[in-house]
Parts: structure tokens; C-alpha cells; sequence
């Protein structure tokens, strides 16, 4: 029988091909048949429809009808049985995973059919965005704006926003650059808003964010912004309210003056510049992270090394090192204070 197998015979007992049927039911109706004859139905052999008949080996026996129905009951209803277990076990799947889902914290109503980050493509969806999220407002933005000295046409744009949310006594709070202290344009819009919002400045900020009521965020997805992410997932948008809340604590009032470097013919900013240079920034990244052009940053630099008595950029470095400014300032400034200008006579740092 080599060369036969089930895989020509690809059934049941419950479903015989021609060949073995014709096979089988001779046998039943005669009690046996030769071996020859399941020469090319060596299914019946292996389905347990003939075997041989212990008296003649070269005779096989059918099995009898009654004990086959018998057999293919029993496997069908283990079929049967199976399905049900898979069905309980898929129900059961499907109530653990819905229950799970009634156990998230439900999102505020203007978040509600919204995705937890969605990408807006384009200017107009932006701000279409930002319009749904300014009325649905009801309590405090928080705003990061980075670069240096904010534009009149960047003030405008989202003047309507503010002045609608300052009606509804929206509180804001808002993070800029040292630089825009020097733009008239944020002084007058300050000024217009009047108590409703509130700044403050750091040498650097992050990139731009906007958060509102703690439950929606928008940062840009890309260089030219003109894309954005609007978050909504509550543990995104927390950890950018912690960030936006570090910031704020190490930030000073826009009514204050910036602090005192400690050292005669050093400005705050210059120092801020001596800080990234020690670093080893160039140029064009320290003035985009104090949000200055690089023609004024060379300009600082220049007069750096002219107050530090430095003749080359290395020697530069090694001046800044020696009188305290290639870190934040606090207590090395208090190390500066005993150090004396080279190149600037007899006159200590102060």
C-alpha cells in the first residue's frame, strides 16, 4: 500500500470517497472482503473501517456500522463541544477587555470623539484648532513662545484668542526669552491685556507650546510649523504642564530687572553667551536658542573678548573659565568676584 495515504483520501468516516464507499459497503453486506481489494482505499484502514480478520489475514472485516455511527457522534459532538469553549472563551475575552474600557478616565466633554494626538496639517486647520480649543476654555493657558523679539503680526494673530478668553477671565501665563523684554510690540500687548495675563523670561525656553485648562496641548510637528500635534492623551499633556511649571519657577517677572552678572562690562545676556560657549556652541545655534540674530550674538562675543582681554576664541574659553561664567549663575559667580580682569588694569571683578 505504499504510495497511498490520506492525503489522496483528504475525509472522513462520515464522508467516503466513491472508491471506499463501494469498498465498504461490499464488505458489510458480504462480511469481509479481500486484501487486494483496499489496495487504493488505504483509508479504510486508517479511518478503522476494515481490519484484518484475525482467522485469515488476507481477508479484512468491516467494522460494524452501528459502532461507526457511535464513534461519529462521539467526535462530533467533541466538535461541537470545542466550538462552544471557544465561543464562552471569546465572549469572556470580549467582556474583560469592554470592562476595561469603562474603567478609563473619561476625557473632558470638548475632548470627547477626539483622537488622544492628532496631526494638523496646514495654517487654517491650526488655527481652526485653536479657535475650538480657546472656546471650550474655561480656566488657564499656558503658553512657551520661543525666538527672540516677537513680531507685531505674531502678537495679532492670536490677539482675537486672548482678548476672548480674557473675557471669560481666562487666566494666562505666558514664557518668553529675555530678548522680547526689548519689543515694544509684547509691552503694548501685555499692557492691553492687563492683569489677565502674566510674564515672565528665561535666557532659553523650549519650543513653542500652548496648554489649555491642563487637558489639550499644541507644540509643532514640524521646523516651519506648519504642522502641529494637538495632544490630548492626560499623561502627555501632564508632563508638558510639569515642564511648562520647572520653567516658570526659574523664570523672572517681565515687571523685574534681570539680575546683576556680578562682573563690570558684562550684560546678563552676554553671559548667557559665555555659558553656551563654554559649552562649545556655535555662533548660529547660540543665537537661535536666545532667540538673537547671529550678527548681534558675534557683536556680544566680540565684546566678551574684549572684556575678558582675550586675543583668540581659545583663549576666549579660557577667560570665561577663569572668572566664573561657563555655568549658570549662583555660586560661581561668588568665585568671580576675586578674580581680576586681564588686560583691564587693577580693577577686580565686581
Amino acid at each position: 500500500m505504499a504510495g497511498h495515504g490520506t492525503d489522496e483520501h483528504p475525509h472522513g468516516a462520515d464522508r467516503l470517497c466513491d472508491t471506499g464507499d463501494r469498498v465498504y459497503s461490499r464488505a458489510v453486506r458480504r462480511g469481509r472482503v479481500p486484501r487486494m481489494d483496499a489496495d487504493a482505499v488505504p483509508c479504510l484502514l486508517e479511518l478503522a473501517l476494515l481490519h484484518p480478520d484475525p482467522d485469515d489475514m488476507d481477508w479484512l472485516v468491516p467494522t460494524a456500522p452501528q459502532e461507526v455511527m457511535t464513534r461519529l457522534l462521539r467526535g462530533v459532538y467533541d466538535e461541537v463541544t470545542d466550538s462552544q469553549r471557544r465561543v464562552g472563551s471569546a465572549v469572556a475575552a470580549f467582556e474583560w477587555y469592554a470592562g476595561l474600557g469603562s474603567q478609563v478616565r473619561a476625557l473632558p466633554a470638548a475632548a470627547e470623539g477626539t483622537a488622544a494626538i492628532r496631526v494638523l496639517d496646514g495654517l487654517s486647520r491650526i488655527q481652526t484648532a485653536m479657535d475650538e480649543a480657546t472656546q471650550a476654555c474655561t480656566q488657564e493657558v499656558l503658553t512657551v513662545q520661543p525666538g527672540g523679539i516677537r513680531r507685531e503680526s505674531e502678537l495679532t494673530e492670536g490677539l482675537h484668542r486672548a482678548v476672548a478668553l480674557r473675557g471669560r477671565g481666562v487666566r494666562m501665563r505666558d514664557l518668553y526669552t529675555h530678548v522680547a523684554r526689548h519689543g515694544q510690540g509684547l509691552l503694548n500687548y501685555l499692557e492691553l491685556m492687563g492683569d489677565a495675563v502674566e510674564a515672565r523670561t528665561l535666557d532659553e525656553v523650549i519650543d513653542r507650546l500652548i496648554l489649555f485648562d491642563r487637558t489639550v496641548a499644541f507644540i509643532p510637528a514640524n521646523a516651519d510649523r506648519t504642522m502641529a500635534l494637538e495632544l490630548r492623551h492626560p499623561a502627555l499633556v501632564e508632563y508638558l504642564v510639569t515642564v511648562f511649571e520647572r520653567l516658570w519657577r526659574l523664570a523672572i517677572p517681565l515687571t523685574a530687572d534681570l539680575p546683576d552678572t556680578g562682573i563690570e562690562g558684562i550684560s546678563h545676556r552676554e553671559r548667557s553667551i559665555a555659558a553656551l560657549l563654554a559649552e562649545g556652541h556655535q555662533d548660529a545655534v547660540i543665537a537661535e536658542r536666545l532667540g538673537i540674530s547671529v550678527r548681534t550674538c558675534r557683536a556680544h562675543i566680540a565684546r566678551l573678548s574684549e572684556t575678558l582681554g582675550a586675543a583668540s576664541r581659545t583663549q576666549l574659553g579660557v577667560r570665561i573659565a577663569q572668572v566664573g561664567l561657563d555655568g549658570p549663575p549662583g555660586g560661581a559667580g561668588a568665585v568671580a568676584a576675586a578674580v581680576r580682569l586681564p588686560g583691564r588694569g587693577s580693577r577686580s571683578v565686581r
